[in-house]
């Protein structure tokens, strides 16, 4: 979920890298909180389509790792 804190948070990093540069541990929780972030967008854009009634197909091509229905 896509939360405040969590955008304030990850614009602090990328504000601090810029600036002063920043340690192993905090590169380590930006890419964490990024992977969050874009976990959360995807997830909000895949509930927005099956809402507006498109369904999730799969085909032998896809790549997502669940079974084709």
């Amino acid at each position: 979920m896509i939360t405040r804190e969590l955008v304030q948070k990850i614009n602090y990093l990328a504000r601090k890298e810029r600036y002063e540069g920043l340690t192993v541990d905090e590169k380590e929780e930006q890419q964490k909180l990024r992977r969050q972030y874009i976990d959360g967008i995807r997830k909000q854009v895949v509930d927005a389509l099956e809402s507006a009634g498109y369904a999730k197909k799969h085909d032998s091509g896809c790549s997502c790792g669940c079974k084709p229905q």
